[in-house]
């Protein structure tokens, strides 16, 4: 049995209520639930104690961050959240950035100590699929991956290894969040096995 931390990063602001990652944070929830994993949950801007979340990384195999794009990347909220909690699970989740004087060998960014784990996110845009994928769009070809390059090397640096990035597009346009939940289970299902 697979442990899961599910991460709601959803927020309440300006022109969104947070509806969309809310419901599909819920239906994967239940949806994992219903497939035996053993879940916990963080719903960000509700509020968390720092040492409890440092705690639920080093009892979870999975974390799925489930959060809208803002700005290109991850909202404040969500970024704050990593850095309380990841500067906080220093000596747990990590020891130290790798180096050492006396092992050239050793990289930065490989202090990790959660190796085995692996980490998702689950993320929804307004903007258009064409806008990550088409080299004359805006994203320039380079993918959703590539807009959370820094994200992805926040988590590598624990020692997690990615699992593949779910993407939700045009929600504010042209949402259809059924078919949007229906992707996401399927998604889970071929991702956690």
């Amino acid at each position: 049995m697979k442990k899961i931390l599910l991460l709601n990063g959803g927020k309440q602001f300006a022109h969104s209520a947070g509806r969309y990652n809310a419901t599909l944070h819920d239906a994967a929830v239940a949806h994992l639930d219903s497939k035996g994993f053993d879940i916990q949950t963080t719903f960000i801007d509700g509020g968390y104690d720092i040492g409890a979340e440092v705690q639920k990384y080093l009892w979870a195999d999975v974390i799925i961050y489930q959060m809208p794009g803002w700005w290109m990347g991850a909202p404040w909220t969500v970024k704050k959240y990593i850095d309380e909690v990841f500067t906080e699970g220093h000596s747990s989740l990590y020891a130290n950035d790798g180096r050492s004087r006396t092992d050239a060998s050793k990289k930065y960014g490989s202090g990790g100590m959660i190796h085995g784990r692996q980490y998702m996110i689950a993320a929804t845009w307004n903007a258009p699929q064409t806008a990550f994928d088409d080299p004359s769009d805006f994203f320039e070809g380079k993918g959703v991956d590539a807009v959370y390059f820094p994200f992805h090397k926040a988590n590598e640096f624990l020692g997690l290894s990615a699992l593949p990035t779910f993407l939700s597009v045009d929600v504010m346009k042209a949402p259809n969040i059924e078919a949007d939940v229906a992707r996401y289970l399927a998604h889970l299902d071929k991702v956690l096995g």
